[in-house]
């Protein structure tokens, strides 16, 4: 699999999460990196997975593989 790069502006780093809206339940879903470029999904470098935030109300549900640092 190629490396894809985090897609916040000016970061150069290499994406190890993906980020999804769940509008429906004012969600953000924060996983491991998707085998595929997703078209409503934000790969993230490790520093913009773990800092992100949310608008008020809104919950993080983060997904880890067991077993994997992420």
């Amino acid at each position: 699999m190629n490396a894809r790069p985090c897609t916040k502006v000016a970061c150069h780093e290499e994406a190890v999460s993906t980020l999804t809206y769940v509008y429906a339940d004012s969600t953000v879903v924060v996983g491991p990196l998707s085998d595929r470029v997703e078209p409503h999904g934000y790969d993230l470098c490790a520093r913009h997975a773990s800092s992100l935030s949310v608008p008020q109300g809104w919950q993080v549900l983060r997904r880890v593989v067991l077993g994997h640092d992420n």
